[in-house]
């Protein structure tokens, strides 16, 4: 290969981190995409298996509160067009009270 075909080829590879591609898919990201996007997921992945290898409480903490609040939105909140009724608003409000339970019982009260 000539040293042009490489240089197009690059091009054509990272086009899709370009800053203002990326700016167009942080915009439109919705929760449901999120959870289904491979990149999103495989940074998630990454990100536990340090916090993992180097037992970092902080970082496990800050990831299961990412998960858990992307998942809390998820299953919580009303689809497009629908209004917000006690319904939906009360699972939303004790979930996010649960989740901050959980992460002030594992940083304040749990010891190791």
């Amino acid at each position: 290969m000539d040293k042009e075909a490489v240089v197009q080829k690059t091009v054509e590879t990272l086009a899709p981190f370009e800053t203002a591609n990326l700016v167009h898919f942080i915009k439109n990201l919705t929760v449901k995409s999120a959870m289904g996007n491979p990149w999103i997921i495989g940074t998630f992945l990454i990100v536990a298996f340090y916090a993992i290898v180097v037992r970092s409480k902080f970082v496990l903490s800050l990831l299961f509160a990412a998960v858990s609040l992307l998942l809390l939105l998820r299953y919580t909140l009303p689809a497009e067009g629908d209004t917000l009724s006690v319904s939906s608003t009360l699972p939303f409000a004790f979930g996010g009270l649960a989740i901050g339970a959980v992460l002030i019982y594992l940083n304040f009260i749990k010891t190791e």
